[in-house]
């Protein structure tokens, strides 16, 4: 079991004031034990010297054999007397009279040559020893004599030996014990509700400290310990205390910082990601998991390989993090042709999930398009232009070689010229409209238009050029009343562009349409209603490849027949610029069975609950 410090505190002292105690108690018990011990000896000694003066006569009688039943009764007189057991052992070990043993029975009594007592007495003079008795089965105190004072070996002098039990001494010292036991259990007990509460006094504050910093660590604001002594634990209080208030300084610094990376990694539009020297994701932005369509993968802490497959990718990350110096380069994403330029930079970090190399992803996709229709737009306005001015320049050539000299030759390349020279300036013209409209030099009209009005009049207006190629327009329009805010002239030319498109690419013949009607989908996110135009042929259409680029400045399906039909490959464009600049979208879809379907959503300005009884007609 784990014990706190408080329980270790308390068991750590009781342990030590219960060996304490023990060893006390054990010192106490042996002192008085050798006191006793002492006195007995000396009163054992006295009472010997007495006894031999007493028992000495008995054996100095010249001549005569020492009673025995004289000796017994005197060595019974004197043991009553001192209160001792007295024995008389001649020096072969024969015990010649007993004060604990009944003359009858002094025959039976083992020989006590060999006790170590009276062992010594022959030797030197004098024994001591403490053992039980064979005897009375006693512990008892022995202290054995020669009878005189002359040489031990002198034969003949006998032995006199004292005991004295024990028990007295035992009695003595059992209650000793037992009240060094009471009292020492009152000091333990008194000694363990002291370490008890000195415990929990000196480990209530550490508790504390703990606590509070188990609260730090789990991210709990504002902790304070009370400091209420000026001891080392106050000085550990008042320490905690303040490095609590720099840590959620650091803290609150470290977590600012984070938040202003992060808001700056989720606001940037490149995408960002972190490695460390081993190629394992240390961040990523989510404009990064945007461009390689990461979803909901947890990026960090995987290889880089893992979340993006791309060779050259893979070779640009290969090299920077082996030679440690920035690099750069381009790659395309597959299917989607997404163009995108790496920058790398070292951040110098050499341990696990610790930034080694930071790689900037830029979207260069829209650039490199961009680039890609300015090349294609110098490359048609030169061609363009190159195909009037070498027309014009041809036959004024003819004319100065001799041509103006024929007046119907003359005249002829005369009116060639002109047509040439109309056709480069309705190209300058449009240039100049569609520059002036991505400029935002052309100032659109905000004004109601009927929308009704404006596409019978358009169709007016084409009419004439489509009954020359034996066309049938319909036009189909609600019973509501619509209403667009806007340009009238500009949304006018609008349509007119694309029902000339549709009458020339259209074969003899043909069927073109016109429906005006409402929709609930839009390609633009617009709180207003929208209003859908269809504008569609049964022409030769346009393949899918190329419907979305055919918005874009000379670009031509079919170059060559584009030119034979007329035209500056300018219009389309000029109609998205009109259409965008009214809020609205223009796309092309393919029409079955085969044609093309111009579609233009344009946003409501005000719709009449009223009907208008005009029927879609045919023209």
């Amino acid at each position: 079991m784990k014990l706190g410090i408080r329980w270790k505190v308390a068991l750590g002292t009781l342990a030590a004031v219960f060996a304490g105690l023990v060893v006390a108690g054990w010192l106490v018990i042996r002192s008085v034990e050798q006191t006793e011990l002492s006195r007995m000896a000396e009163m054992l000694e006295t009472n010997s010297g007495l006894a031999a003066m007493a028992l000495r006569p008995l054996f100095e009688q010249s001549g005569a054999p020492v009673s025995e039943a004289l000796l017994h009764s005197t060595v019974r007189e004197l043991s009553q007397q001192a209160h001792l057991r007295l024995t008389v052992i001649q020096q072969n070990g024969a015990v010649l009279a007993d004060s604990a043993v009944p003359a009858e029975g002094l025959p039976q009594v083992e020989n006590h040559l060999s006790r170590p007592e009276v062992a010594q007495a022959l030797t030197s003079g004098r024994g001591i020893d403490i053992r039980a008795s064979q005897t009375t089965g006693e512990r008892t105190y022995y202290v054995a004599r020669l009878l005189s004072a002359q040489a031990p070996a002198q034969p003949g002098i006998p032995v006199i030996r004292l005991g004295l039990p024990l028990t007295a001494i035992d009695d003595r010292v059992r209650h000793i014990q037992q009240d060094l036991i009471t009292a020492f259990g009152a000091a333990f007990l008194l000694a363990m509700a002291l370490s008890l509460w000195v415990s929990r006094n000196l480990t209530k504050p550490l508790a504390e400290m703990a606590a509070a910093a188990r609260q730090l660590a789990g991210g709990t604001p504002g902790v304070r310990l009370l400091v209420s002594s000026t001891d080392e634990v106050g000085l550990l209080a008042q320490t905690l205390n303040q490095m609590t208030d720099q840590l959620e300084m650091k803290i609150k610094e470290v977590s600012d910082d984070r938040a202003q990376l992060l808001a700056m990694l989720i606001a940037m539009v490149e995408g960002v990601m972190v490695l460390d020297y081993r190629g394992t994701v240390v961040q990523v932005n989510p404009a990064l998991e945007r461009m390689f369509a990461l979803g909901l993968t947890e990026s960090r802490g995987r290889h880089y390989a893992e979340l993006i497959r791309h060779e050259g990718l893979t070779a640009i990350v290969s090299s920077v993090l082996r030679t440690g110096s920035g690099q750069g380069g381009e790659i395309t994403l597959s299917p989607s042709g997404r163009c995108l330029r790496v920058e790398a930079s070292i951040a110098g970090g050499g341990r696990e999930q610790e930034a080694c190399a930071v790689f900037v992803f830029h979207d260069i996709t829209e650039l490199r398009r961009l680039e890609k229709i300015r090349k294609d737009f110098v490359a048609n306005v030169s061609h363009e232009l190159r195909t009037p001015l070498t027309s014009i320049k041809g036959y004024v050539e003819a004319l100065l070689d001799g041509g103006k000299d024929d007046p119907a030759t003359a005249a002829a390349f005369l009116e060639i010229i002109m047509r040439q020279s109309n056709r480069l300036n309705l190209i300058l013209d449009d240039l100049l409209q569609l520059s002036q409209i991505e400029s935002g030099q052309v100032l659109f009209r905000r004004e109601p238009v009927d929308l009704r009005a404006l596409l019978e009049r358009t169709v007016a207006v084409i009419k004439p050029l489509a009954d020359k190629k034996h066309h049938t327009i319909e036009l189909s329009l609600p019973d509501a009343y619509w209403v667009v805010e806007g340009d009238e002239e500009r949304l006018a030319q609008v349509f007119i562009n694309l029902l000339e498109n549709a009458v020339k690419y259209t074969p003899d013949h043909g069927q073109i349409s016109m429906a005006l009607r409402t929709t609930a989908q839009s390609r633009a996110a617009s709180p207003r209603p929208m209003i859908e135009i269809v504008v569609a042929d049964s022409g030769i259409g346009i393949p899918e490849a190329d419907r979305p680029r055919v918005f874009e400045r000379f670009y031509r399906v079919d170059k060559a027949r584009s030119r034979e039909l007329g035209g500056t490959g300018l219009g389309l464009a000029i109609v998205k610029h009109i259409v965008e600049a009214h809020s609205g979208h223009v796309w092309v879809e393919g029409h079955t069975p085969r044609g093309s379907r111009f579609v233009v959503h344009l946003p409501v300005a005000q719709e009449s609950p009223t009907a208008v009884s005009t029927a879609a007609g045919n023209t």
